[in-house]
């Protein structure tokens, strides 16, 4: 058994013109929902192995939340960036056998169709939304559409 996170990054700065989309990062509200998020998911006992974030600024600044609550490392995966359900399931596939529970970082409309295609479970990710799926495979490259469930779906209005 394995479990699957599935983030959204917090919300970000639309108001600094003159960067790309990739650079955006994160607003106040961002600032504040990240490291609440990364605060809950601690206190609920998850065990973090591993985390893995696209390479934009506001995905990785998110990612560095949890990496700090966590005390891991976050790998960078430029793939995640505008990342398909299906590549990101992929990059799922590819994660280390060693890792039970890993958390991957990104965008929408990508990670909330990963949720659906690997749970059935058509939801809507907010930003800084976590997806907590439970995948029934003894090795990652195993996860296919299909293969896992919805255990928990966390928001930032479950922290406030």
């Amino acid at each position: 058994m394995k479990t699957l996170l599935l983030a959204r990054h917090a919300k970000s700065d639309w108001g600094v013109h003159g960067l790309s989309d990739h650079d955006r990062p994160l607003n106040a509200r961002g600032r504040r929902d990240a490291p609440a998020m990364a605060q809950r998911l601690s206190e609920d006992d998850v065990p973090l192995d591993r985390i893995v974030s696209s390479s934009a600024t506001r995905a990785r600044s998110t990612a560095d939340e949890y990496a700090t609550a966590f005390g891991v490392v976050v790998v960078e995966e430029p793939l995640l960036y505008g990342a398909s359900a299906q590549a990101i399931l992929a990059v799922a596939a590819a994660l280390p056998e060693d890792c039970s529970v890993a958390m991957l970082v990104g965008h929408n409309p990508g990670m909330s169709a990963a949720v659906g295609e690997l749970t059935g479970e058509q939801t809507q990710l907010p930003t800084s939304g976590i997806a907590e799926c439970a995948v029934d495979i003894g090795s990652w490259a195993e996860l296919i559409e299909g293969s896992g469930r919805l255990l928990r779906l966390r928001t930032p209005k479950d922290v406030g």
